[in-house]
Order: structure tokens, then C-alpha cells, then sequence
């Protein structure tokens, strides 16, 4: 199989970094200055004790391109560890989205029994509208509110991605 060097493909980057204020901006500003575009970003404390935070990054460049942005986060001081998910073998990514569909009547059957194909939860209902908590791939997430467009689609909420390696490894 022939892999050419210049095409871009999306990558998913787990980065372990001390949980103190700052830290996000200076990843944030690697990406910006050199222009380098973020399609999706998570952060949360994952090791109380140890004060550090995962930041899962979804982005798009040329093999180049990811080299130079693994290498770089790499070097910042906060940063425990870099580790590119697509590259590195089988791991599980997910998004939560929150959508708010509005409609009466038949509208709501439809979105409901869309909704039920789908797995999402209804987690709020008037009488004019539901919100509906749907988890899985970011496809997944992408289908179903394309569905609920032309039924009412009046708002969306997502957390970007989260993603961890398969097996024993750790980052």
C-alpha cells in the first residue's frame, strides 16, 4: 500500500499535563501560531493526587504535520506525555451531545421513534420541545442531528471528543 506523505488525515492526541492555570493556553497557543486548525478539544482532571489533566485533541494535518505538533506539545513544560491515538492501536473515542428538538404532533413521533434508532435518552420534555442526550462516534452524532433538522432542530451541545487506548497501556 502506497501512503502518500502529503494528504491530511484527522488525528485524535491524548496529552497528559499538570492540571494548573495556563497549561491549556500554552497547547492552545502552539496550535494557533503556527496555524494549525483544533476540530474538537477536551480537558478534565484525571489524577487528583498527582495534579495532572488529560487534554484529548482532534485534529487534521499531513503525517508531517502531526510529527511536528506531537513533537512540539512534547516540549512544553507542563506536558507529562503525548500520545497519538490513531497511530498507536486500537482505542475507543466517544461524544456526548445535548440536542433540543422542537415540534408538535407528528414531529414528535418522528423524532422520537429517530431518537429510539439512535439510543438517545430523552433527558427533558415540554410540551413544545424535547432534549435529547445522545453518546457515541462523532458520525453518529453528525447522523442524528441531521435528522433532526428538517424536524425542528433549535440547538446543540457538544462535549468534543474523549478517547482512550485499548488494553493495559496508559498514557
Amino acid at each position: 500500500m502506497n501512503i502518500k506523505s502529503d494528504v491530511e488525515n484527522t488525528h485524535t492526541i491524548a496529552v497528559l499535563v499538570d492540571n494548573e492555570p495556563g497549561v491549556l493556553a500554552r497547547v492552545i497557543g502552539l496550535f494557533s501560531g503556527r496555524g494549525y486548525n483544533i476540530e474538537s478539544l477536551t480537558v478534565a482532571e484525571v489524577q487528583h493526587e498527582a495534579g495532572l489533566s488529560r487534554i484529548t485533541i482532534v485534529t487534521t494535518g499531513t503525517p508531517m504535520i502531526i510529527e511536528q505538533i506531537k513533537a512540539q506539545l512534547g516540549r512544553l513544560v507542563p506536558v507529562h506525555g503525548v500520545s497519538d491515538l490513531t497511530v498507536e492501536g486500537p482505542h475507543v473515542e466517544r461524544e456526548l451531545a445535548l440536542i433540543k428538538v422542537g415540534g408538535t404532533g407528528e414531529v414528535r413521533v418522528e423524532s422520537l421513534r429517530i431518537a429510539d434508532i439512535f439510543r438517545a435518552r430523552v433527558v427533558d420534555s415540554t410540551n413544545e420541545s424535547f432534549v435529547f442526550e445522545i453518546v457515541g462516534d462523532t458520525g453518529k452524532l453528525d447522523a442524528f442531528i441531521d435528522l433532526m433538522k428538517p424536524l425542528g432542530l433549535l440547538d446543540v451541545s457538544r462535549t468534543g471528543v474523549v478517547a482512550i487506548s485499548r488494553g493495559t497501556g496508559a498514557l
